[in-house]
């Protein structure tokens, strides 16, 4: 990708996709090149989940999947963690006014129960103040891992066969979907990731079968409007199939 353009052209806003999802990495590189802690990454990461969340919004977009705990990062040392869960109740909790006016409903998805009671607690209380705008839906993924949420749903599925409730045989590819976590949203058509890493770090494994991927160098800190418009002007340029050919 090259330049960094502050508007979307009006061809684009035809084409925007209707939900992005976003891998948010190098909130520890960023603070490691600058000499600093890396909780000032975190923080520093936090402004930028607030411009991107502001013009997802304004631009019209949907849906806005936010990778922002990976059930993996619970293996991150305990001051870390903490720290991490402390901002996040912290954010929660502040954030609420600025989504209120811009009419951000909120949600989560993951394993929500391995979250500090405290960080459950205001989750809910920001969701419920948020539950009537209609606006974008910011999805945060806490706790969340693909392969965990798949097999959260083949359990489902399967308490249901034992039970009598589902035939095996009529399991296909959307009752999978209707019991993944994110059974009440549309798949992803554009994943972001940040920092150039070329993985997925299992991240809506089964979701992003056909989304279109735009990797960025830059660093989730520094990944602000500007860097957000030019990735979604790369989705604008793509000619999408879904396996058949192009007309």
């Amino acid at each position: 990708m090259s330049g960094r353009p502050a508007q979307l052209s009006p061809e684009g806003r035809e084409l925007l996709p209707l939900h992005v999802a976003v891998i948010m990495d190098g909130n520890g590189r960023w603070a490691k090149h600058r000499n600093l802690p890396r909780i000032e990454g975190h923080r520093r990461g936090v402004e930028s989940a607030r411009a991107i969340i502001r013009a997802a919004g304004e631009l019209g977009i949907k849906y806005l999947t936010l990778y922002t705990f990976s059930a993996e990062n619970w293996n991150r040392p305990q001051p870390e963690v903490e720290a991490i869960m402390k901002y996040l109740a912290l954010y929660l909790k502040k954030e609420i006014r600025e989504l209120n006016r811009n009419n951000v409903r909120l949600e989560a998805i993951g394993q929500l129960h391995r979250l500090p009671e405290f960080v459950r607690a205001q989750l809910e209380q920001s969701k419920t103040s948020l539950a009537n705008n209609n606006g974008l839906t910011l999805i945060l993924a806490l706790s969340y891992g693909s392969r965990a949420e798949i097999v959260d749903a083949t359990r489902a599925l399967a308490e249901k066969a034992r039970a009598g409730e589902i035939d095996p045989l009529e399991i296909d590819e959307q009752a999978i979907t209707d019991h993944l976590y994110t059974c009440r949203v549309p798949d992803p058509d554009l994943l972001i990731r940040t920092s150039g890493e070329m993985r997925l770090s299992n991240f809506l494994l089964w979701q992003i079968s056909y989304s279109e991927l735009v990797i960025t160098p830059t660093l989730w800190p520094d990944f602000r409007r500007p860097q957000f418009i030019e990735a979604l002007e790369e989705y604008t340029r793509r000619h999408r199939r879904f396996g058949a050919l192009h007309s």
